[in-house]
């Protein structure tokens, strides 16, 4: 049985896909290829799985588990065109202001974007 490993001692990534519908779907992991993977191959989030093939467009590192998912809830929060200017900057430091676009339609919250 393999051991447990300290996830405090991984690097965990805030992640974006686009998704072959143009959508946007944002998650993190300490894997980017595996992940990625395993989104094309439908063992990812339902919201990806009917929305294949997924390209990765966006990462960053997190010092912590609790860093990424903190950055993913703000990523989540951008609008779509928010995403796009994040996406084109690469990074968070490059969008005017760093403040996430809170606005955004109640289909794309629903949508787990």
């Amino acid at each position: 049985m393999p051991a447990e490993t300290d996830s405090s001692a991984q690097t965990w990534f805030v992640y974006i896909l686009r998704c072959h519908d143009r959508t946007y779907y944002t998650g993190i992991t300490t894997d980017l290829t595996r992940r990625l993977d395993e989104h094309n191959a439908g063992l990812g989030a339902k919201y990806t799985r009917p929305r294949r093939p997924v390209v990765m467009v966006y990462s960053e590192p997190a010092p912590s588990r609790s860093a990424a998912a903190g950055r993913e809830y703000r990523i989540k929060k951008l609008s779509p065109a928010g995403k796009k200017k994040l996406i084109a900057a690469g990074t968070w430091a490059g969008i005017a202001g760093s403040a996430p676009d809170v606005e955004q339609s109640t289909a794309e919250h629903r949508s787990g974007e």
